[in-house]
């Protein structure tokens, strides 16, 4: 140290001052270097007693106004005071108890436990309380069992997804579960003459008895599979001379894997001992995880997934070897048989996704609130405020265009729905899922960020939604596959889904009005371009699947707008409303004008450029 000194005398007495804090000395210390000697007293300031204040997430609901205002639009005025009231305590338990269990499942992950003390294999997945904890309060808060409840009540499945949106981003990824669950829950419910094995898993999965409760898994995804199920599924599904079946295959991501029971796809051997291949092959089939004693049902957890994110949810590779199975589907009609389970658990994802994003913008605004820079709070400063009011305007639109499509729902499973609702439906459900996952990235990059380095230290629990986020634009669906899938439902409505947008979007913004008048005709000049592009290159497949990326951003842009516009018009015109509907429209909405851009020469120049 001395040494260092006479390097740099000029800098003796701040280095030194800087050195001896930063080594805590609990006393005072005295330095003599020949020529100088000089004392300097610690003391515990100058350590700092500043500390990082903590962001609170406090009622979800109060600080939600798109959302309050979407209830209050669409459920019936005798109920709405019901289902506020149960929206608002329940966001009081997600502030003063869930919250912490959800941060604990991320701390406490699940492992296997392979063998016993004795050598046995045993295949036990151990999961921590709280996890065990969010079961019983998925079951007690109804948060599957309000989706069954009152059948032929339209609002039923907004009450359900409402208290799934606040619950979601605090729930520790029980949410996934939960997801699989209600899909499972309606394929039950679809299922003509179901037997008393069904009807009982019905009752378990719809149950607010923990004790009772199930969840359900999806076992779709083999290890030459992803989304090619058709060609990726090798399970093979052996009949037995009871009419049950023994299935064997291998099951490369099973997520939720602690689940009751599970809806897996596999092919049927006949008695030739032959299998169909293709998606004409595959079968749907119920199973339960456990056989009465309690043991796997011919079952073995291979391993757990090491993941970026969703940590908490176990994921595993399993092997099924003999498991005891019930056929639900017709022969060959398993892929159109989960096809409305894609519709519920694709709305789920989306939910996560708004939800995430709502919950990281509650705590940067509270941050801003409190956490001083420069000499000043955060909130002081307009950049700060102005990068906070564009995750808000993302927010709100991607709320709003979720809700629509459960809205829809709500209405096809009553049996209310327009023929126009329904292809809506179909329509809405691949762009909601695949814009909200890319939305949900950007949000948490930016909303990270909004905390400088606590957003990137892992105790403060920040850097969880965007790890999390990242698996949003994967499940169910990645966002090319399901851009090929928004095609897919266009053609084979021979364009009545686009008709169909087209006539919900004229009817939204013909009661525009006159403050919003510019922003409704550029979200009409946009879709009259999107609809000339499609129908100028209906003939050309190629054109159309290298654009299915920008048509569906471009579809679920205007669309959000649209949705922005008429939602600002019926509740009051307030000023905010109306900025935030003028800030979403002032981006490009249209993403497929110019025809050039996905020539066959574009497309060779994009190999070269990857590739070359």
């Amino acid at each position: 140290m001395q040494n260092f000194f006479k390097k740099f005398p000029t800098q003796r007495t701040t280095r030194a001052t800087r050195i001896l804090t930063r080594t805590a000395y609990t006393k005072a210390t005295t330095l003599n270097d020949n020529a100088f000697e000089y004392t300097v007293p610690f003391s515990s300031a100058r350590l700092g007693h500043f500390t990082q204040p903590k962001p609170e997430l406090g009622n979800f609901l109060k600080q939600d106004q798109t959302l309050l205002k979407i209830l209050q639009k669409n459920i019936p005025k005798q109920h709405y005071q019901t289902v506020e009231d149960d929206l608002l305590r329940f966001s009081e338990r997600i502030a003063s108890e869930i919250d912490d269990l959800g941060f604990q499942c991320e701390k406490e992950k699940p492992y296997v436990q392979t063998f016993d003390a004795w050598g046995n294999r045993v295949d036990q997945l151990v999961t921590c309380e709280a996890w065990k904890k969010m079961h019983n309060i998925s079951a007690e808060e109804g948060l599957i069992s309000l989706g069954y409840e009152n059948p032929n009540e339209e609002w039923r499945r907004l009450h359900q997804m409402s208290k799934l949106y606040i619950f979601a981003s605090s729930s520790g990824l029980y949410s996934c579960p939960l997801a699989m669950t209600d899909g499972a829950a309606t394929i039950i419910r679809r299922i003509e003459n179901p037997s008393s094995q069904l009807l009982k898993a019905f009752q378990n999965l719809t149950s607010r008895n923990p004790e009772e409760f199930w969840t359900s898994g999806q076992w779709m995804t083999e290890k030459k599979g992803g989304s090619d199920v058709a060609s990726g599924t090798e399970t093979i599904a052996v009949e037995q001379d009871d009419g049950s079946y023994r299935l064997h295959g291998y099951k490369w991501f099973s997520s939720a894997t602690d689940s009751d029971m599970a809806f897996t796809l596999a092919r049927v051997v006949d008695k030739q001992n032959n299998v169909t291949e293709g998606t004409k092959g595959l079968s749907l089939f119920y199973l339960e995880t456990k056989k009465n004693n309690g043991s796997l049902n011919n079952i073995q957890i291979i391993k757990l997934k090491d993941k970026l994110g969703t940590r908490q949810l176990p994921t595993a590779e399993l092997l099924l070897d003999g498991t005891s199975a019930v056929r639900v589907s017709e022969l060959g009609r398993g892929v159109a048989e989960i096809s409305n389970m894609l519709t519920i658990s694709r709305i789920h994802t989306a939910l996560m996704a708004i939800s995430n994003m709502r919950k990281l913008l509650i705590l940067s605004k509270d941050y801003s609130l409190k956490r001083e820079a420069f000499g000043n709070l955060l909130y002081i400063y307009p950049l700060h405020v102005q990068t906070l009011a564009r995750l808000e305007t993302e927010v709100r639109a991607a709320t709003l265009f979720v809700f629509q499509s459960v809205l829809l729902l709500s209405k096809q499973e009553s049996g209310k729905a327009t023929e126009d609702e329904l292809h809506l439906l179909r329509l809405l459900t691949p762009l909601i899922k695949l814009y909200t996952g890319k939305q949900a990235m950007s949000v948490s990059s930016e909303g990270l960020e909004s905390f400088g380095g606590q957003g990137y230290i892992e105790e403060t629990g920040l850097p969880n939604f965007l790890r999390d986020a990242q698996v949003l634009t994967i499940w169910e669906g990645t966002t090319n596959i399901l851009s090929l899938d928004v095609l897919r439902c266009i053609s084979k409505s021979n364009g009545q889904a686009l008709i169909s947008l087209k006539n919900d979007v004229d009817n939204k913004l013909s009661g525009t009005p006159s403050e919003l008048s510019k922003e409704a005709e550029k979200l009409q000049m946009a879709l009259k371009s999107v609809l000339q592009f499609v129908t100028t290159n209906q003939d050309n497949l190629d054109v159309l699947t290298f654009a299915a990326r920008d048509l569906s951003y471009s579809l679920s842009r205007i669309y959000m707008g649209t949705l922005m516009i008429e939602h600002t018009a019926s509740c009051g015109m307030s000023p905010v409303d109306m900025y935030a509907c003028k800030r979403w429209c002032e981006q490009q909405l249209s993403l497929v004008s110019n025809h050039n851009q996905y020539s066959k020469q574009s497309s060779d120049m994009d190999k070269e450029l990857v590739y070359g």
